[in-house]
């Protein structure tokens, strides 16, 4: 199984970036949609990598991202 990172970047301006590498298809949307909300839910700018047009993969349920606040 390929590995799969959600990488998180604080800038100074308070901005914040996400990136996810390793997941194919759109299902990074879903992974990083609870962290979109809790961070105030405004994109400023989503850029879709190559890996976003590939078939999807399954995802584990045991490797899903969870938030509370």
């Amino acid at each position: 199984m390929e590995i799969q990172e959600i990488e998180v970047v604080i800038l100074p301006d308070g901005k914040v970036e996400v990136r996810v590498r390793g997941v194919k298809g759109q299902a990074c949307l879903e992974l990083t949609a609870e962290m979109e909300k809790a961070l105030g839910g405004t994109i400023l700018l989503r850029e879709m990598t190559p890996e976003a047009q590939e078939p999807p993969t399954a995802i584990d349920q045991s490797d899903t991202l969870s938030l509370s606040q």
